[in-house]
């Protein structure tokens, strides 16, 4: 997306647009409760217009924040919560990588893990943690092979290794997704949780070194920068 072209033909402005996206991203928000708080700040959006901010953006603003993520984990934690959404967190308990499936097959967990591993092209781990879904081993086992992993990267399949670490952090998501109640398709779906993960990844720190850098500290400026608008 040309950055010039971003926010063409909306009707409100691009600050406005960006607040949105953040608070939905960072607070158990709905998009009527961000109807009703445009509404107490003299603005008149309606809770169907922020939806589709959010479905347009979120992937855009996913994608950009991408060049400035920190990928220095050498063990990652594999789990796929909800039979469909497969995630990856580091040692620290950063977000390394998230995908929705509609299947937990061998070639559903290969295709994660290839879209991380493509995602951190000059990170690869030591060590993978998962449960003992056996698909994960096939997957990893056939990474191996094709040489996409390194042939002494561990599969440790030990199942109280991803509960502390992955089911908090689960957890956490869960809180920012319970308001939501239902979506209306895999994709909507998809977009809104890429809006969770980046809002979380901030509240971890794994944009901080950039954030302070570029927006002295303000993650609205941030994320402002990121597609050129003036935020106050």
């Amino acid at each position: 997306m040309d950055v010039s072209l971003a926010f063409k033909g909306r009707h409100f402005a691009p600050d406005i647009i960006l607040r949105c996206m953040r608070w939905y991203g960072r607070y158990a928000l709905s998009y009527r409760d961000l109807e009703e708080m445009m509404a107490e700040h003299g603005l008149s959006v309606d809770h169907t217009t922020i939806y589709r901010w959010i479905q347009h953006y979120a992937p855009e603003l996913d994608r950009r924040v991408q060049w400035c993520r920190n990928r220095n984990s050498g063990s990652w934690y594999v789990d796929a919560e909800w039979m469909y959404l497969y995630r990856a967190i580091g040692d620290q308990g950063e977000t390394l990588d998230f995908q929705l499936s509609q299947k937990l097959t061998t070639k559903a967990a290969k295709r994660f893990l290839i879209k991380a591993l493509n995602r951190s092209p000059h990170n690869r781990p030591s060590a993978i943690s998962t449960d003992k879904n056996p698909a994960y081993n096939e997957a990893i086992a056939s990474l191996r092979r094709e040489g996409r992993l390194a042939a002494k990267c561990r599969h440790r399949q030990v199942k109280y290794l991803n509960n502390n670490r992955l089911k908090s952090d689960h957890g956490k998501l869960k809180q920012r997704i319970r308001p939501v109640r239902v979506f209306q398709s895999q994709k909507t779906a998809r977009n809104a949780i890429r809006r969770f993960e980046t809002m979380r990844m901030f509240r971890k720190g794994q944009f901080r070194s950039m954030v302070d850098s570029l927006a002295g500290g303000s993650k609205a400026r941030f994320i402002g920068r990121l597609f050129q608008v003036l935020v106050a």
